[in-house]
């Protein structure tokens, strides 16, 4: 159950890295990297922009890509909207074992991350100014692990054995209860399936709606066709005004 009264966002934050830190997974993943650790700076300079006590549309993603927050610290965080955009200017630090094909390299990483480019790139273009976009709404993911194999290849939270995905669900699950009890949103949109069944599963019994939207990852071709012009005509069917 969420904790009755709300906590600050750091303490959440510290919290779930607690809780993370204690976990343990065997191959095929080889490779974990917890940018709420490593990449803190980035995430607490994107945070500080946030007006929590405001937002009222909470986005959750499923878990950070190898080019964008496990890049920047920022969920979705490709690297040009967070550094050009957002206006984030951080040293980004270093996972404790880094995998060679997916080094960490920060701002200055000249890899883009389509997801985070499609997400952030709308916000921009429906927005214009992050300020107005993060008085709305609030980007963040169930969980902030990336879990890569012996080759690089991402390996998804879904995709865990059961004994390691249960303590991993119930660590992210108490993370994303007190987000929303400090939060207060009006309605959690999951973007795309998992985070949807996530936040349902989650936030059940607590007085929040929980919505979906495509995810923006190219691995789905209904997302190369338009996925802003998709994500608008859903948001507006959550009954969701943008300008």
């Amino acid at each position: 159950m969420p904790d009755r009264f709300p906590m600050p966002l750091s303490k959440i934050t510290d919290d779930l890295n607690a809780d993370l830190a204690r976990l343990s997974f065997d191959s095929p993943v080889e490779y974990v990297y917890n940018p709420l650790e490593y990449a803190r700076a980035g995430f607490d300079a994107y945070t500080a922009q946030c007006a929590l006590d405001k937002a009222k549309i909470l986005l959750l993603g499923m878990n950070p890509g190898p080019w964008g927050m496990a890049q920047t610290g920022v969920p979705f965080g490709e690297v040009e909207a967070v550094r050009d955009w957002l206006g984030i200017d951080v040293e980004i630090g270093h996972p404790a074992i880094e995998h060679p094909k997916r080094p960490v390299m920060g701002l200055k990483c000249h890899r883009r991350e389509v997801s985070g480019a499609r997400l952030w790139g709308w916000a921009r273009d429906t927005f214009k100014t992050p300020r107005r976009f993060l008085r709305r709404f609030f980007v963040c993911n169930y969980c902030p692990l990336v879990f890569m194999e012996e080759s690089g290849r991402n390996r998804t939270p879904d995709k865990l054995p059961v004994a390691e995905r249960g303590p991993l669900l119930e660590a992210c699950d108490r993370a994303l209860q007190r987000t929303v009890t400090l939060m207060s949103p009006q309605i959690v949109v999951g973007v795309g399936a998992f985070a949807a069944r996530r936040a349902a599963a989650a936030l059940d019994g607590m007085s929040v709606c929980v919505g979906s939207i495509l995810h923006p990852s190219p691995a789905s071709p209904k997302a190369n066709r338009g996925w802003a012009e998709q994500a608008n005509k859903q948001f507006e069917e959550l009954g969701i005004r943008l300008p």
